[in-house]
């Protein structure tokens, strides 16, 4: 990696860190509900670490209570380790609960595989509904052995996938070319579950899951939210203040040091992106023009 933050995306963040629930006083029932599977679903003694299992009977999920519209969002994973193949766990946002055919939504899919194989990150994000936007990336670490931080920036600039606090993925607004496919009008659920998905998940629906190995088990901690709670009339959710500082300037495009370390990805760790895919769309859709800057 070249560099990290700027100085001025770094005041922000720090500013951003300073409101951030202490572990010792997150409460998971005061911020999250059991979507499903309310048995596949534990923590650790102290409360603050919570995993979720699969087996052949059932996965398991939860989700916030609050929506969102803009903001940023964090979450600690550490993912199933040995083999994984047919496994999907995912931290995602969208807008519906039950995932309703006119939803938004944005996605990280953390696909498995083959012992000894690397784990691949899909991204995706869903307008009205329709996806079709995915980009597949690999990691530069082992994601089985420790946790690691996974963000979303979401304003109505910019959607950016962070791995770690690097950016692996850029989705821009350009409001001047009329970017229709930017979803910046629903509020959105914090999700994040874990399932079987064989039938697509790891080479395509090749390699099979192995139940012998089941339960399967994916784990979370520190999750952070610094975003605009959605209310019922149409809130203010866009602010010039200083607390808003995912929706300020300096957040709308990438430093020249996340730039860097943008460009460092999408040389050495892309697998898929959608705006290269010419038999799928032998007529790009029209934010790939943007999506390529």
């Amino acid at each position: 990696m070249a560099h990290w933050l700027s100085s001025s995306l770094v005041l922000l963040l720090c500013f951003a860190i300073s409101t951030i629930a202490k572990p010792s006083s997150f409460s998971f029932k005061d911020n999250f509900d059991v979507m499903f599977a309310d048995d596949h679903f534990k923590t650790s003694s102290d409360g603050q670490v919570w995993s979720l299992y699969l087996d052949k009977e059932t996965g398991c999920g939860f989700q916030t209570k609050q929506r969102y519209r803009f903001g940023w969002f964090s979450m600690k994973l550490k993912l199933v380790g040995g083999d994984s193949a047919g496994v999907v766990t995912a931290f995602y946002m969208c807008s519906d609960l039950g995932a309703g055919p006119e939803r938004d939504e944005l996605d990280f899919e953390f696909l498995g595989n083959r012992t000894g194989q690397p784990y691949t990150i899909q991204t995706n994000v869903y307008k009205g509904g329709v996806g079709g936007r995915e980009m597949r990336h690999m990691l530069w670490f082992d994601p089985t052995e420790d946790f690691h931080t996974y963000s979303l920036l979401w304003n109505n600039h910019t959607i950016v996938f962070f791995v770690d606090r690097v950016a692996i993925r850029e989705y821009k607004n350009n409001v001047a070319e009329s970017n229709d496919f930017f979803p910046n009008e629903k509020p959105m659920y914090m999700f994040s579950s874990i399932w079987n998905a064989d039938d697509w998940a790891t080479r395509g629906g090749l390699e099979k899951t192995d139940w012998k190995k089941a339960p399967f088990v994916s784990s979370y901690k520190d999750f952070n939210v610094d975003g605009c709670q959605w209310e019922d009339p149409y809130p203010a959710c866009v602010s010039t203040t200083a607390e808003h500082w995912w929706d300020q300037y300096q957040a709308w495009t990438l430093t020249d040091s996340q730039q860097q370390d943008f460009s460092w990805v999408g040389r050495n760790l892309v697998i898929y992106d959608y705006c290269n895919d010419y038999e799928r769309y032998p007529k790009l859709p029209p934010e790939c023009a943007l999506h390529s800057d």
